[in-house]
């Protein structure tokens, strides 16, 4: 089992953020802001391509030519501050085909960005549920690509990694598209450091409506199980073409999930899958759509594992629907709790308590 190592007390000691010793000790490049504002032709509207957690993400080319996503924190809040120092703790040195790559980092007076990657085609929620007009068509083999592609980085972070990582942000606007379309996990401003000799965390409220499980969103209980089960509202989306959020069918207005598991208790799951899919293998659509419930069901026990959902998705392991038992929905936001800050990302609001 690899292991990562890191430093986390020298980024959190200060608000001045990590001296070129720390970033030397996690080989994460330093980069000027000028350096940056050339590179975003001083973060011109024209290359803006999303919002983070706690910024804006630009489109920018380095001297060498080199491709790049800055993100460019947008407050000064503690908040701001904690997320941005986590995410540089928490990815550093992290390496994997389906993780977005964290280049370096910008902490100049007030100024704070993280470098990474540029991911060519975009989110997953552009390309999905985006305009109609999409450049991108999502057959089937390409869906299937993504929601392979996705499992595997979780099951990454969830499984290989020491410690290991809880995202906590599991959505289509944080999953990323390469030139060839595979899926990169980003955004890990929200993650969670998870030790093999703890059960379970209980911390802040943080994610985003619509993909937040119930006992995470109701106790402030966090387990990987919390990532599976916004796995599982993710897998929904990619099959159906269809919002996590609430949705008419027949006349009626129901969250994606609970639409799903009606229609799986009146033998129709099929009529889920997405009109715009011409062709697709009935049988893989209807395998990937139960997966989806298996990892969404109420108690965070009943979930599989992520390796154990890969199994389930690539039928290594059989499905036992005897087992199967009804998803966790919330319905009561007020129940979350009061006061909640919300921040967009692409159209999908998210909590921090």
């Amino acid at each position: 089992m690899p292991h990562m190592h890191m430093s986390c007390c020298c980024f959190r000691s200060s608000r001045r953020g990590p001296s070129k010793q720390d970033t030397d000790a996690k080989n994460i490049k330093l980069f000027s802001y000028n350096e940056l504002s050339s590179a975003t032709k001083n973060f011109h509207a024209s290359n803006r391509i999303g919002r983070g957690g706690f910024g804006t993400v630009y489109k920018g080319t380095l001297q060498n030519g080199t491709q790049v996503a800055v993100k460019l924190l947008s407050t000064e809040s503690n908040q701001g501050i904690n997320d941005f120092l986590t995410e540089i703790d928490i990815i550093t040195n992290v390496r994997h085909p389906n993780l977005v790559e964290l280049i370096g980092c910008c902490f100049q007076g007030d100024n704070r960005a993280l470098v990474y990657e540029y991911v060519e085609n975009g989110s997953l929620h552009r390309a999905l549920l985006g305009s109609k007009s999409k450049m991108i068509i999502l057959d089937w083999d390409r869906r299937s690509n993504i929601c392979m592609g996705t499992a595997n980085g979780l099951a990454f972070l969830h499984e290989e990694l020491d410690p290991h990582i809880v995202h906590r942000d599991i959505k289509a606007s944080n999953i990323l598209l390469d030139k060839n379309l595979a899926p990169k996990i980003g955004d890990f401003g929200l993650a969670k450091l998870f030790p093999d000799n703890v059960t379970h965390l209980s911390t802040r409220i943080a994610g985003t409506l619509g993909y937040l499980a119930p006992e995470y969103a109701l106790r402030g209980q966090l387990t990987t199980k919390a990532d599976i089960y916004s796995f599982g509202v993710l897998l929904l989306e990619i099959v159906s073409g269809r919002s996590s959020g609430r949705s008419s069918w027949s006349g009626l207005q129901k969250d994606l999930l609970e639409w799903a598991w009606q229609l799986y208790e009146e033998g129709r799951l099929l009529e889920l899958v997405d009109p715009e899919l011409e062709q697709y293998p009935e049988e893989e659509a209807l395998r990937y759509l139960k997966v989806a419930l298996f990892c969404t069901q109420g108690s965070a026990q009943r979930r599989p594992s992520m390796s154990q959902a890969i199994a389930m998705l690539s039928k290594q392991s059989r499905l036992n629907e005897k087992v199967l038992t009804p998803p966790g929905v919330i319905h009561d936001l007020v129940r979350i709790g009061e006061g909640m800050k919300t921040t967009s990302s692409s159209n999908s609001p998210a909590l921090r308590l």
